[in-house]
């Protein structure tokens, strides 16, 4: 039962992984990209993740996106990293020493900065192999957020005409074209989709197909706000360890370790017992070091270690000895060059440089250049003798304190020396103590271990329960439950037939179970419902969308092009299955001048019949 335990410990402990990304390599156009016809670039334009590819014709579109990295961008200083660039993606390899550089073109899940969705837009381009020149000649599928606001889309069909120079775009919501490519094909169907990414949570009705906008919802919680809270609670778990605790770790643990509980309540109530404590505690174990700071010596090691700091000392302070020789070595060449111009009669070259040199008469420079020269003969004769010091091997085994007093050191020289006094006692133990092997009073292994039990699935129960972080804000079965009160009856059972989980924040396990717990408590006894998972809940958006390009290539109807982005403004939308809503800008009719000018005769009028009927 004992080695049965062990083992079981050992079986919980993981290491980080502390994944580092590659860089990217340029790839080469596909086969499919040189066609007569321009192929479509599929872009999956993620908050967290950008993914990028192309959508080649045929029975065999090709494997998944040749491109996915982190939509995160740094800006390097001279000489940092090979470059003074801005650094992209993978690009920065690791994340955590760069973290308080990293900028984001995103506000949640909108992208806002013009400037670096271009850095993304051109690193995607050229990793891809665009050969197109002076313009990405491809047409162009992009996701963009539920209910985009028309600035956002403005900007980027702006960015992609004026910049980029395609011929034509076509935008639509991640979840929905994930669902296009989960559904069979042809089939015109009706579902909720629940969709939650590292930002937000959104849960979308889809009725005949077609998005119903004014009834989506969206929750401001994702896997971002879970990985911070996990931060949190980790920190003041083991408030040894902040600086270790960091937030790609946090994710990871998020990916690998979470999941999701099917009831919060009594989950927590299965923790309180130690067996199962025990048994599903996972232990994260930090990177350390195994050497000791407290070993013992013998004596012969540490009278090595005292010859080896005396002579770095000696070395460090003849080294600024021949520092400061050359120094005063230039200083006097440049007073003896003023003195030979007295000599030579050079008067005005003289006094000039008698000026630079801030003196007043030619006795105050010969001051100067005796004190100069007895100077640089006491260095020099100091570098002899130190060098003859350094020849010297000390062969004793007793300590001996060097004679200092022969070097004459300098101010900083004895600063320096004072701070390894302690090394240098001349107090010896008359009999040797016997050297004996410090144990340490605890396993430094196990002191850098991270026991995370409930935070298993505490961080990801923040979607069901804003409140765990002080949020005010409904949960995902609340929101579900308002959502489903908005239709009718036969509408609900439509709905709840096909709910579809999809994000990457929906991959824990037990994410389902959960889905499928809440529904079963808000629907009406013995209703029926289905809820299905995505079959790549992160990728999907991105398969989609490339077999919507595919299906949609030759149909101009959903395809914005550039004289319809000039006729109409950028924030223009052409709708599809798979897109938002369009709601166009309302400018208020500007009044004639007919109406101006009359209106002032009207409002006399009136006011004279009001004050007639008043008399």
């Amino acid at each position: 039962m004992a080695a049965a335990g062990a083992a079981g410990a050992v079986a919980n402990v993981f290491p980080f992984r502390d994944a580092r990304a590659a860089p990217d390599p340029v790839l080469e156009a596909g086969p499919g990209a040189h066609g007569p016809l321009p192929v479509p670039l599929v872009l999956d334009n993620g908050s967290f993740q950008a993914r990028a590819g192309w959508a080649c014709p045929g029975p065999d579109p090709g494997p998944e996106p040749r491109l996915q990295f982190r939509a995160v961008c740094a800006r390097g200083r001279g000489g940092a990293r090979g470059g003074a660039g801005p650094q992209v993606g993978n690009a920065l390899g690791s994340l955590e020493p760069l973290r308080w550089m990293l900028r984001s073109p995103f506000d949640r899940n909108v992208p806002v900065n013009l400037e670096l969705q271009e850095l993304l837009l051109d690193y995607s381009f050229q990793h891809l192999g665009v050969s197109s020149q002076g313009c990405v000649d491809h047409p162009i599928v992009l996701t963009e957020a539920v209910c985009n606001p028309l600035y956002s889309r403005q900007m980027m069909s702006e960015l992609l005409f004026e910049c980029y120079g395609i011929p034509k775009v076509a935008y639509g919501i991640d979840s929905l074209f994930s669902f296009y490519h989960n559904k069979p094909k042809n089939l015109i169907s009706s579902g909720l989709i629940i969709s939650s990414g590292y930002q937000c949570t959104h849960i979308l009705p889809i009725l005949e197909g077609r998005l119903d906008a004014k009834n989506c919802k969206r929750i401001n919680l994702g896997g971002s706000q879970a990985a911070v809270y996990l931060q949190r609670l980790l920190q003041l778990k083991y408030p040894g360890h902040l600086a270790a605790i960091t937030l790609s770790r946090m994710e990871e643990i998020l990916h690998e370790h979470s999941y999701v509980a099917e009831d919060y309540v009594e989950e927590l109530q299965k923790w309180r017992c130690p067996d199962y404590y025990e048994n599903n505690v996972h232990k994260m174990q930090l990177p350390f070091s195994s050497k000791l700071l407290g070993s013992t010596l013998s004596s012969e090691e540490k009278q090595e270690r005292r010859q080896q700091q005396l002579r770095r000392l000696q070395e460090l302070n003849a080294r600024r000895r021949e520092e400061k020789l050359q120094l005063d070595q230039e200083r006097l060449d440049r007073l003896l060059y003023v003195q030979e111009l007295l000599e030579d009669g050079q008067m005005d070259q003289f006094h000039k440089a008698l000026v630079e040199l801030n003196m007043d008469s030619p006795e105050e420079l010969q001051s100067y250049i005796q004190k100069l020269s007895s100077a640089v003969e006491q260095a020099k004769q100091k570098i002899l003798q130190a060098e003859v010091t350094l020849e010297v091997d000390v062969v004793d085994s007793k300590p001996e304190t060097p004679d200092l007093e022969q070097l004459e050191p300098s101010l900083e020289d004895v600063e320096s020396i004072n701070d390894f006094e302690p090394l240098f006692s001349e107090e010896t133990p008359e009999v040797e103590k016997p050297v004996t092997t410090v144990q340490p009073v605890f396993n430094l292994a196990a002191y850098h271990q991270l026991f995370v039990g409930t935070e298993r699935i505490r961080a990801p129960e923040i979607i069901f329960q804003p409140s765990l972080i002080g949020e005010e804000q409904a949960g995902i079965a609340e929101t579900l439950q308002y959502i489903l009160d908005r239709y009718s009856k036969d509408v609900q059972d439509l709905l709840v037939q096909n709910v579809f989980l999809t994000g990457g924040n929906m991959m824990y396990p037990g994410m389902k179970s959960r889905i499928e717990k809440e529904l079963l408590e808000m629907r009406p006894f013995q209703s029926a419902f289905k809820v299905q998972l995505a079959s790549n809940p992160v990728l999907d958006a991105w398969y989609g969308a490339r077999d919507w390009a595919l299906d949609y290539l030759d149909n101009d109807e959903v395809w914005i092009t550039r004289k319809e982005y000039e006729e109409k403004g950028g924030e223009y939308l052409k709708e599809h299955c798979a897109s938002n809503i369009y709601v166009p800008i309302r400018l208020p009719k500007q009044a004639s001048r007919f109406s101006d000018t009359q209106a002032p005769g009207k409002g006399s009028g009136a006011s004279g019949g009001s004050a007639g009927e008043q008399a």
